[in-house]
């Protein structure tokens, strides 16, 4: 594994991390409630209803994800995302990374993105003891909220390896689960332009893009992930956007 100047995880655990995309794109997995579907069941003014600068009933919708961070090169990513006036969903690790660059915490907070848990230090929840899986979901959340002044509500399990004992862990504690859609693979590989031509070939409206800001190939990729996006038609959203009028419910699992 190339370093990036922060700790992350160990070459097997990205070697797990690889064999990801086999689980979620296949039939077995998690039952996972798509954003139109939310959109479809909630109780709202249709012809009144706005919801910020965006209604993704009526636009075509696309989410930037962000996991693992924040990381030295979050800096330069926020830098990009104001530039383009794009708000992003960031799943942040609590150990070496919250704890690491607090500043980015708050930064993200005050422009605007979604800013959400990927557990404290990467562990595997469906592996974990209740107790544990709690520690890793409640730690994360109690420096986000006293860094930003709000609770997540949202968070991403490692390897999006979950269970029914994490969904009622997570309805316990106000969490809801996101997956994503589309995947480059940017742990495999620091071609900024091969992460560009695989997000592009898998998006589509409603996309959940599932990136890291912790590799060094990813950053530099995103302005031409984006700038191509828009000229598709698609709307960049956060989480929480891409699901209004509904909103995601603590316990279960979205992609």
């Amino acid at each position: 594994m190339k370093k990036t100047g922060i700790a992350f995880r160990t070459a097997g655990t990205l070697a797990a991390t690889a064999a990801l995309t086999l689980t979620l794109s296949g039939c077995s997995g998690p039952d996972t409630t798509a954003p139109s579907a939310v959109r479809a069941r909630a109780a709202t003014d249709v012809q009144a209803a706005r919801f910020g600068t965006v209604d993704c009933r009526e636009v075509k919708c696309i989410a930037l994800t962000f996991d693992a961070g924040p990381s030295e090169h979050s800096a330069r990513l926020l830098d990009i995302l104001k530039e383009k006036q794009v708000p992003a969903t960031f799943f942040l690790l609590g150990k070496r990374h919250i704890e690491k660059y607090p500043e980015l915490v708050r930064r993200m907070a005050d422009e605007g993105h979604e800013v959400a848990s990927h557990t404290w230090d990467h562990k595997i929840l469906t592996r974990l003891r209740p107790e544990e899986i709690r520690e890793e979901l409640e730690r994360p959340n109690q420096e986000i909220e006293r860094l930003t002044g709000r609770r997540p509500t949202l968070m991403r399990p490692p390897q999006g390896r979950t269970d029914d004992t994490v969904h009622e862990i997570c309805r316990e504690l106000g969490l809801a689960e996101v997956l994503w859609t589309v995947t480059a693979k940017d742990y495999t590989t620091t071609d900024s332009d091969l992460i560009t031509r695989r997000v592009l070939a898998q998006a589509s409206r409603d996309g959940i893009i599932l990136l890291h800001d912790i590799y060094d190939g990813t950053v530099p990729a995103v302005p031409g992930i984006i700038d191509a996006l828009k000229e598709r038609g698609y709307v960049f959203v956060t989480v929480p956007q891409l699901l209004a009028p509904g909103e995601a419910e603590p316990g279960k699992v979205y992609r």
